[in-house]
């Protein structure tokens, strides 16, 4: 089949729109929501919003930098919003947009999938690696 004959799968044809830079929206999508703490944060505030200080109790490994930069990026994208009471001590709760609990259902599939497909993975790198 020469390349004028390829038939395009349902992803490649998602990926050709027609505009100019094709497939910048799943790349740029892809890079902000599958960095390594974003979709960690989308799970943990699927229950309702959450203060940074419980939130990063809830996420292991997650420094106070990072957490600030993922939700900052997060917020940005209109993914999650930060809402600042007028209390005092300050109290401020980050919860997930509408938009951001669309990516609740594909973040736990892809957790789950993760998770299950884990040891494959380990396996398949020692191999690789002992080659």
């Amino acid at each position: 089949m020469s390349a004028e004959q390829h038939v395009r799968s349902p992803y490649e044809g998602s990926c050709h729109d027609g505009r100019a830079d094709e497939g910048k929206a799943i790349r740029e999508v892809l890079d902000r929501i599958a960095d390594k703490w974003s979709l960690l944060v989308i799970a943990t505030l699927q229950d309702g919003s959450l203060r940074f200080t419980e939130l990063q109790r809830h996420i292991p490994g997650v420094s106070q930098r990072m957490l600030t930069l993922t939700l900052r990026h997060l917020e940005r994208d209109g993914l999650v919003t930060r809402t600042v009471h007028a209390e005092v001590p300050p109290r401020v709760e980050y919860a997930l947009t509408p938009m951001g609990e669309t990516l609740i259902a594909p973040s736990l599939a892809f957790a789950t999938w993760a998770i299950a497909h884990y040891p494959g993975i380990e396996a398949a790198r020692a191999q690789f690696d002992a080659r």
